[in-house]
């Protein structure tokens, strides 16, 4: 195999176990929140730190493919 093989192969296990961290998180907040009877406001605000969090990753990726695709290398 050559080494874009190797950096292709590495960034979608990056993703995805990104994918999976995030979703093990959400579980653990879920878990934790529904346990313990917080508020809507509460649960609100917890999803919503989550979620800007995983956004934060996927706009990075869509800034990438951006900068890949006008031949930027970073």
């Amino acid at each position: 195999m050559i080494a874009d093989n190797y950096e292709q192969i590495e960034a979608i296990m990056l993703n995805i176990g990104l994918l999976g961290l995030f979703l093990l998180m959400g579980y653990a907040i879920h878990d934790v929140l529904s346990k313990n009877n917080v508020p809507k406001i509460g649960r609100f605000v917890a999803y919503g730190v989550l979620g800007l969090g995983a956004l934060g990753f996927v706009a990075k990726g869509i800034i990438e493919v951006f900068y890949m695709s006008m031949g930027v290398n970073g």
